[in-house]
């Protein structure tokens, strides 16, 4: 994903369609035939021509303009709007040492009573083996 449109480095042809796509956060691949569809479908020349301008006036991607994960997450919420989602929100969230504790004892409880389980079913096979 990147902040604007961009011709992408990992493009076929001038990497406008590719560079679309990664702004859209959408599958190149798909992007590129329904682009090419597109153009000839609807008229060869004129998108032709489009696509020549677009490539000469889009700039190149930079390492400024490609989004980290981290930020992909704050504007797939902002976009989904299902939330109001700020750069605060996207942050990971920190954990206090009473919190990290009791998810800790949760957590060993589980653990505990997983592993009884596992040596009841045990027992229970040894004693049906010893009767016999």
């Amino acid at each position: 994903m990147t902040r604007r449109w961009t011709r992408s480095p990992r493009g076929k042809i001038y990497g406008v369609v590719t560079g679309f796509a990664e702004w859209r956060d959408l599958p190149a691949e798909p992007t590129r035939w329904i682009a090419f569809f597109l153009i000839l479908f609807t008229s060869v020349f004129p998108g032709l021509i489009v696509y020549v301008l677009l490539a000469l006036v889009l700039p190149m991607q930079t390492d400024e303009d490609v989004i980290s994960p981290y930020q992909q997450r704050w504007y797939r919420e902002r976009r989904n709007n299902s939330r109001k989602a700020s750069y605060e929100d996207a942050k990971w969230e920190e954990k206090s040492t009473d919190d990290l504790r009791k998810e800790y004892e949760d957590l060993k409880k589980k653990v505990e009573e997983m592993e009884n389980e596992m040596f009841d079913k045990e027992k229970d096979w040894d004693e049906r083996f010893n009767r016999q």
